[in-house]
């Protein structure tokens, strides 16, 4: 059971978090693309090998020219030399462009991964999520997962070999001169353990601070009419405002210790390379050593120092990728509340469309009363039943119970008998068209939005438009089926969005229709206009209206009216208005409000 307050939601996010200090979750989709790594991998090696050549190459260079004074071998050196980077350069560009492109199939998977289980979590958990932040770990978050991907494994890898190779041939080179070559390494290794936890942390702190600015970013271009109704700009922009100085002040946070963990890397990397400069320099006097392999030894002993600081930043960029493979790995492994069933009943072909509630009760969380208590209810195969009750009486909670955004804490709900518990998702939600108060548009066209019901042809579009008395606006625009509605049908009345929405629950052909208060924010052209639409839905389908306008109840069979969770009336509109109670009431006030 998930809950408004989150607290089911909470325990879906954390079932099956990752390690919070390794990237492995990952590597089930890495291991795909084997062959383009191990591949990759070849050429990064023998880069690698070209590289750690370089130095012995110059010291032969060096010789022949300081030492021997050959000009001709000095000339085929340097042509070697040129071979050499060569190679290294068609190397480079074939394991960069095989891991970007193994990076880039990856992360898209990984992100298409992200969306699919998204949009399969139950509806609480979007109750405490905003939509900036989950649009924000989409983005920025697996942009950082990919960099990883991309380039700082391939340099991980890089930067070992060179570390180990040359520390190897430093020790063939001048072992006393490699001592004093690795003193600086336990130094830098420290730092890097250290700086790398706060790193991390600090990261995390970023990450968190631009998904919060996402979140109210988001939240004021959903609301844009309201904001500027109220004309809020300036408030929005000081909240959002707001949000930049706490990431501003974390970023700033996180540079300090970046800044101070490559401070220090790049001192002691270079102390060391002033050490084994006077050191070899004094080998040279002492004659032990010629210029040449001086040279050869500083370019490894400079090699293996690029390669540990390398390595340290690596770390930190690391310890950065982790907390954000964190965060993305606990969305992608949050599981649905509202699950499916273990061993499912099949749905029957043809459905009646019975449905029944037996003593329902339900809770958003423990620590809250019962938003419906113990409510039995039918609605008998084609009969149309309107659930009307006081603001907060608990109606659409129940509409939202039949096709299980929630499951019910107490009691049972049947579809042809049913237990819906029992049922598959899609056959259950398949069987259910729901109207809502406010209809939900895509930035599409009208065809589009129509068709979101299921795959249809244009002809059965047209005919669903036209069995939902949209037709007659739609040939006024533009594009006629093409124009394009806007972000939530921003560029339509309340009257033509409700109709596209009735179009498309015809379009799906339920045996179940709920409408959900679906005229409530109408005038009353758009009214009629809407409830002849809804006329021609209802019929032969087994309905629950939600009525907040009790105009809406005349056309249902039978009235129920709740009140606190219970039901405490049931009857035709004028036998509850004969008993003179709760049904009664709201009439009488709605009808003076008209009046």
């Amino acid at each position: 059971m998930t809950s408004e307050d989150g607290t089911a939601s909470r325990g879906e996010r954390q079932k099956g978090l990752p390690s919070p200090t390794s990237l492995r979750p990952l590597l089930p989709r890495i291991r795909p693309h084997a062959g383009a790594l191990a591949l990759a991998g070849v050429c990064l090696m023998l880069s690698a090998v070209a590289g750690l050549a370089f130095p012995q190459v110059v010291r032969y260079l060096m010789d022949a020219a300081f030492v021997e004074k050959d000009g001709v071998l000095l000339d085929r050196i340097a042509l070697g030399l040129l071979g050499l980077f060569g190679a290294q350069a068609l190397l480079n560009f074939a394991q960069v462009y095989l891991l970007s492109s193994t990076a880039e199939r990856v992360i898209a998977k990984l992100r298409e991964d992200l969306f699919a289980n998204l949009v399969r979590l139950s509806p609480g958990f979007f109750t405490e999520r905003r939509t900036g932040e989950l649009t924000s770990r989409l983005s920025s978050d697996v942009t950082m997962l990919q960099s990883v991907l991309s380039h700082q494994l391939s340099e991980f890898a890089r930067q070992t070999l060179y570390l180990f190779g040359g520390i190897t041939l430093l020790l063939l080179t001048h072992t006393q001169l490699t001592v004093t070559t690795l003193m600086v390494i336990p130094f830098i290794v420290g730092a890097a353990w250290w700086f790398g936890r706060a790193l991390r942390r600090a990261s995390t702190g970023v990450q968190d601070k631009i998904a919060e600015a996402m979140g109210t970013a988001d939240e004021a271009f959903a609301q844009i009419r309201t904001v500027q109704s109220f004309t809020r700009e300036a408030e929005e922009t000081r909240r959002y405002g707001l949000h930049l100085v706490d990431v501003v002040a974390a970023a700033i946070r996180r540079s300090l210790i970046r800044g101070a963990f490559f401070g220090f890397i790049t001192f002691a990397a270079f102390g060391g390379v002033v050490a084994v400069l006077w050191q070899g320099g004094r080998l040279v006097l002492a004659g032990t050593m010629t210029a040449g392999s001086v040279v050869s030894f500083l370019l490894y002993a400079m090699t293996v120092a690029a390669a540990v600081g390398s390595l340290a930043s690596l770390f930190g960029s690391y310890q950065e990728a982790v907390g954000a493979a964190v965060r993305v790995f606990e969305l992608l492994t949050a599981v649905p509340t509202v699950g499916e069933p273990a061993s499912p009943t099949p749905l029957p072909k043809k459905l009646r469309g019975e449905v029944m509630l037996e003593h329902v009760s339900f809770t958003y969380s423990p620590s809250l009363p019962d938003v419906v208590h113990d409510l039995s209810l039918t609605i008998a195969p084609g009969e149309v039943v309107a659930l009307v009750g006081p603001s907060g009486a608990g109606k659409t909670t129940v509409a939202s119970l039949i096709p299980r955004f929630w499951d019910v804490t107490g009691g049972r709900i049947t579809l042809d008998g049913i237990d819906i518990r029992q049922l598959v998702l899609a056959d259950l939600r398949g069987s259910i068209g729901i109207v809502p108060q406010e209809p939900a548009l895509f930035s599409g066209t009208v065809r589009e939005n129509i068709a979101y019901a299921r795959e249809a042809t244009d002809a059965e579009v047209d005919a669903a438009a036209r069995a939902a008395h949209a037709t007659e606006f739609i040939e006024r625009l533009a594009l006629g089926m093409d124009t394009r509605v806007g972000e939530r049908g921003v560029k339509l009345s309340g009257g033509q969005r409700q109709r596209l929405a009735i179009a498309r629950v015809f379009l799906k052909d339920p045996a179940i229709v709920i409408l959900d208060e679906a005229t409530s924010s109408l005038d009353s052209e758009s009214e009629r206009l809407v409830g002849e639409a809804m006329e021609d839905l209802l019929r032969g389908r087994s309905t629950l209206i939600i009525a907040h306008r009790l105009s809406t109840v005349r056309r249902a069979d039978r009235v129920v009216v709740i009140d606190r969770g219970n039901l405490v009336e049931e009857g035709s509109h004028l036998e509850l208005l004969a008993e003179d109670g709760v049904y009664a009431r709201l009439y009488r006030g709605q009808y003076l409000e008209v009046g």
